[in-house]
């Protein structure tokens, strides 16, 4: 859990620091307590047995529905910096689950992998480094369409697919013995 929520609060650390909008110490005492808030709040969510079970939980959603995402807004409060001066993409999407962290930018854009491990003792296998995942964030932002756009769409809607083989976005066939563990 520690890697995952790690590897999370350094990339959303890296998207703030590429708004550059805070000081060197603003970031660094906003890091520490969105980890202290992500740990204390995901600790009781945390199914490495099951990693798809509390994955809504997990989110870390902004969207034109919700601009502003409650634990990131009380990590701003905590470290006495403006929501606004974090310069994060409107809508993004983090998936904090056991051994992989998964982000979309945009609701119709894919999601990706910003680091992931087959277990504890394989180590962590950044894709293509967090710096590419910060940099998706103006390319797959731009290219992508609003929650509004997408609410008002005719066209069937499509699940993303995530590289999490556990994910509750995966299609494919799930043992039975699973099914009792995503309730």
């Amino acid at each position: 859990m520690r890697d995952e929520i790690a590897t999370t609060v350094f990339f959303i650390t890296r998207l703030v620091k590429k708004h550059d909008k805070l000081s060197k110490q603003q970031i660094e005492d906003f890091a520490e307590k969105l980890m202290t808030i992500l740990l204390e709040t995901y600790r009781s969510h945390w199914h490495s047995d099951c990693p798809s079970k509390g994955q809504a939980f997990r989110c870390i959603r902004i969207n034109n529905h919700q601009s502003k995402e409650p634990i990131l807004e009380r990590a701003c409060a905590e470290s006495n910096v403006d929501f606004s001066h974090l310069g994060l993409p409107k809508e993004m999407t983090i998936w904090v689950d056991p051994f992989e962290v998964c982000c979309r930018y945009g609701e119709k854009n894919h999601p990706f992998t910003v680091a992931s491990s087959k277990s504890r003792w394989e180590g962590w296998e950044l894709s293509q480094g967090i710096s590419l995942a910060v940099s998706r964030a103006s390319l797959d932002y731009s290219s992508g369409t609003s929650s509004d756009e997408e609410s008002c769409s005719k066209e069937p809607q499509i699940i993303p697919k995530v590289s999490n083989p556990n994910s509750v976005y995966q299609v494919k066939r799930v043992p039975v013995l699973l099914c009792f563990c995503l309730f």
